[in-house]
């Protein structure tokens, strides 16, 4: 369980203005909690309900790391925290696991200080546990806070996102984001890594640890033979889609950002505007012979297959005339 101490360096403005709402004794009924992947949004949540339920908290309002409820939470047996999430990632939050809380939440809490409810990510929930969910809001239970984590706040109804006091966490500092992942051990990567997680820490030091700059390469590599008519489409896309070592998701956001930075460099701008600075000189050979207009149209490709990656969706079809397009895209 996070602590104060322990939030992300480039948390800290947005971590000293939850600790106002502790300041002040203003607790808020619900928070909503919104940015981007890989930033930290639960990360912070565990640090403001350890803060919030802890027994001895210090003079900042911090959490003590040592009572009861800190040790607790530390196991991860604190009976007064409850998370609700999906059974798997991408899947939809359904209505009796709102069901489950609303009982839970019609019991009072077990120890003497607060309550915390985490959802994540909250715009999972479909329509019908959307509008129950509504129930806990609209009937407040005694000393709970609940805690809704999104990356898409649009997508939850207003109806929630009115009731709920809205903090944005923005993408870090770049320089407090690379330090940080240098101090991680990515010493002579950080800034690429950076650059291909679309500046999300937790994600490019994921990167590192899984090795996935000498990966990316490869992949981009046969990329770029696809272009020259040099690899079986059908074999490529079968093998791409049976990988282990890199899922459906992050192979379309490497596309959509090698296609992008194709079009930038089209349009003249410098390399550091690059998602893929290191592959500058073949996107720039790219560049040099590919039609605008194709780009374009190949990107809101990309884009489309990503949206329907969570669908039933044939995914080595998709990829197969997503390969296809891309090499018809190339004949000169």
């Amino acid at each position: 369980m996070s602590t104060a101490t322990s939030v992300y360096p480039w948390q800290q403005e947005v971590w000293a203005y939850l600790q106002g709402y502790l300041e002040q004794q203003r607790i808020p009924q619900a928070l909503l909690i919104s940015g981007p992947s890989g930033i930290g949004k639960r990360h912070l949540a565990n640090a403001f309900a350890a803060s919030l339920m802890c027994r001895m908290p210090l003079v900042d309002h911090s959490a003590c790391g040592h009572c009861q409820s800190c040790t607790l939470l530390a196991a991860q047996t604190h009976t007064d925290l409850l998370v609700v999430e999906p059974d798997e990632p991408g899947k939809a939050i359904g209505i009796d696991k709102i069901r489950q809380l609303i009982v839970k939440l019609a019991l009072k809490p077990q120890f003497e200080t607060s309550r915390v409810v985490i959802i994540t990510p909250a715009d999972q929930m479909n329509t019908a546990s959307a509008n129950a969910f509504l129930k806990c809001l609209e009937e407040p239970t005694e000393r709970t806070c609940l805690i809704l984590l999104t990356e898409k706040p649009s997508r939850l109804p207003a109806t929630i996102r009115s009731r709920c006091q809205s903090v944005q966490c923005p993408p870090p500092d770049r320089k407090i984001a690379v330090t940080w992942l240098q101090q991680q051990g990515a010493r002579e990567d950080a800034d690429l890594l950076l650059s291909l997680s679309l500046r999300a820490p937790l994600v490019a030091k994921a990167y590192s640890e899984q090795g996935l700059i000498g990966v990316r390469k490869a992949y981009f590599d046969v990329w770029v033979q696809l272009a020259d008519g040099k690899q079986n489409i059908v074999a490529i896309a079968e093998q791409w889609q049976k990988a282990e070592s890199l899922d459906l998701a992050t192979l379309y956001r490497w596309m959509s950002s090698w296609v992008a930075d194709t079009i930038k460099i089209a349009h003249g701008a410098d390399t550091g505007s690059l998602q893929n600075p290191d592959f500058k000189k073949s996107l720039q050979a790219l560049a040099e012979r590919l039609e605008l207009t194709g780009l374009y149209r190949f990107y809101d490709d990309l884009l489309m297959a990503q949206a329907q990656l969570g669908t039933q969706i044939n995914k080595q079809l998709m990829l197969e005339q997503i390969l296809i397009n891309w090499s018809q895209l190339n004949i000169r």
